[in-house]
């Protein structure tokens, strides 16, 4: 501790500056809509691999770190929901490793979807997440659209939710609301509003609320070890109701096999 201009100081404080907000990021999305553009985007570099084709070219979830805007920012990029080249078993298995890679816990899920018509595709999407994640995601959310350009002039993003109920209603639930970027046409755009510049410093002022709103906290591995027990529960609830309907439906056949255990066990014991 030492006097500058009258005041006292700190000297760790004086040389070593603001320590740095450390922000993590999980990207979700479909396979083609952009997700792993989307990161490369926010980290201004292109750290992931990126592709318009149809089939999956992120298998395995990677992680990418950079400091902007004096902020340590860490984007995870996971396989494309309903991915092609992954059983669903190894996709779900894939995404939740996830949790490791941004150990504690992201501070925030970057759902990415496509500015387009919202059909069934999209809201498997939403109903994905919210399976796999739960209700308690939704306050660590934020969708983010891509392929802005195709938005109509003189339109935001908000103009494009409002004419979609159900979208309108998930958007509603997400604590970062939507934003919207393009990834192709909006890099060194001019435009107050179709510019990536200003619409990524939107989208990180967006997560920063985010973490506020949750006091400084993140989606941890207890909450999700929660959801994944429910998961668990679910399933075999589910395959015991399966188990009787065919017992109920099956009677005849069940009954057989239940004699020919009986038998069997009386012969046994005959035997010995």
């Amino acid at each position: 501790m030492f006097i500058v201009f009258g005041k006292s100081c700190n000297v760790h404080n004086l040389f070593v500056g603001t320590p740095k907000k450390e922000l993590r990021i999980v990207l979700l999305g479909r396979t083609g809509d952009g997700k792993s553009s989307t990161g490369n985007t926010i980290l201004g570099e292109d750290v992931f691999t990126a592709s318009n084709a149809a089939l999956s070219i992120t298998s395995k979830c990677t992680s990418e770190t950079r400091e902007i805007n004096h902020n340590r920012i860490t984007v995870i990029d996971t396989p494309g929901l309903f991915n092609n080249t992954l059983s669903e078993e190894n996709l779900k298995k894939e995404i939740l490793r996830c949790m490791i890679e941004c150990a504690p816990g992201p501070h925030a899920f970057m759902i990415v979807l496509r500015v387009t018509r919202i059909t069934e595709r999209e809201q498997n999407v939403l109903k994905y997440m919210n399976d796999l994640f739960g209700e308690e995601a939704l306050r660590y959310s934020i969708i983010v659209f891509t392929q802005g350009d195709k938005l109509e002039s003189g339109k935001t993003i908000s103009d494009f939710v409002e004419d979609n109920r159900e979208l309108k209603r998930f958007v509603e639930k997400c604590a970062g609301g939507c934003h919207v970027i393009d990834n192709k046409y909006w890099k060194n755009s001019q435009d107050n509003y179709r510019n990536n510049t200003v619409q990524v410093e939107n989208i990180i002022r967006s997560v920063e609320d985010i973490v506020r709103r949750n006091g400084g906290g993140y989606y941890t591995n207890e909450m999700l070890q929660k959801i994944m027990e429910a998961i668990e529960a679910k399933q075999k609830q589910t395959v015991l109701r399966t188990v009787m309907n065919y017992m109920l439906t099956h009677k005849r056949i069940v009954c057989g096999i239940v004699c020919c255990l009986l038998l069997l066990k009386s012969f046994s014991v005959n035997a010995g």
